[in-house]
């Protein structure tokens, strides 16, 4: 894990010192957020492998140019893993929010690399939500996490406290798939989104493990994801954003709980 510090964000500008589209994604934040990239960025926690592409990217003016070192970077990364025979064990923790349901609505993931925290993502707000809907968004949100951390030759788990959610897309979609998506009895309700986790899902199904925790039964990355969903609330945050705030769990812990 790297500290985001000035003297390595210094590493990674160019020459007029400004950074580039994919380093802000590596640092969680928008190209809205360019212009204060340092301030936003300095305490977080960034893995080794986002660091050092960080570092690799700079003064790299095509885009192509980066996004062909980024490919190439998974593939080293990947293959050095497989090489090795060891794989890194990341968690992703789902949770969604709604205060009163139906109401308003957020999400939020909590990612640990081995038995560390890494990151905190929140958002997806919506003022007419439900909270299977929040939940089923924040389950979508972390397969694509899960998706992106298997094309880099890592090993990923989701740990979702919706039992709703992972019937949806592990048993009850298979069926309304057949059936031209319709069930007896009316309506599938949140379809749309459940067709976007259902079809990701089956991509990488076989690479990536989903399974059902029990909500706040004490696991941190649970409570977390909780009150990111409920944070996503409270900030009315309509995309999925990193948390940039510097990472007290303590305190976090103490926000709100959905």
């Amino acid at each position: 894990m790297k500290i985001v510090t000035e003297e390595f964000l210094e590493l990674g500008v160019d020459n007029s010192g400004a950074i580039n589209a994919q380093q802000l994604t590596l640092l969680g934040l928008k190209e809205s957020d360019s212009e204060n990239f340092v301030a936003l960025s300095l305490g977080k926690k960034l893995s080794d492998a986002r660091a050092e592409l960080f570092v690799l990217l700079a003064n790299i003016k095509v885009k192509t140019a980066r996004n062909s070192i980024i490919e190439n970077y998974k593939a080293l990364q990947k293959f050095r893993k497989s090489g090795s025979g060891e794989e890194t064990q990341v968690v992703i923790y789902c949770d969604g929010a709604c205060n009163p349901n139906p109401g308003k609505a957020g999400s939020g993931v909590a990612i640990y690399r081995g038995n560390e925290l890494e990151e905190l993502w929140y958002g997806l707000y919506d003022p007419m939500g439900t909270n299977n809907t929040a939940e089923l968004k924040a389950l979508y949100e972390s397969l694509l996490i899960a998706k992106e951390k298997i094309e880099q030759g890592e090993k990923a788990e989701i740990k979702c406290d919706s039992k709703y959610s992972i019937e949806c897309i592990q048993r009850w979609a298979i069926g309304w798939e057949k059936k031209g998506w319709t069930k007896k009895g009316g309506e599938i309700k949140n379809l749309e989104i459940i067709k976007k986790a259902y079809y990701l899902y089956n991509k990488i199904k076989a690479e990536v493990k989903l399974s059902h925790i029990k909500a706040h039964a004490g696991f941190e990355g649970n409570e977390l994801a909780d009150r990111m969903s409920m944070y996503a609330i409270e900030q009315k945050e309509s995309d999925f954003v990193h948390y940039s705030d510097p990472i007290d769990v303590a305190k976090i812990l103490k926000m709100r709980a959905g």
